[in-house]
């Protein structure tokens, strides 16, 4: 039980060394990942049509 005391309590000790970004900043490395993301899906939706299509084509589906 001391062990886990100890260590709640070196937890709580580096929680006070972390910089937190502020509100803007959060929100704007939010906003590159959803544009990331969207970016990537449009991108693999593209590939599957037209490798789907190639293979329909080949196959002669």
């Amino acid at each position: 039980m001391y062990a886990l005391i100890t260590y709640l309590k070196h937890v709580r000790e580096e929680f006070a060394h972390i910089v937190w970004p502020t509100n803007r900043t959060a929100l704007a490395h939010t906003l590159v990942v959803i544009f990331i993301a969207v970016v990537m899906a449009v991108l693999i939706s593209l590939l599957d049509y037209l490798f789907g299509s190639v293979v329909s084509r080949i196959a002669g589906g």
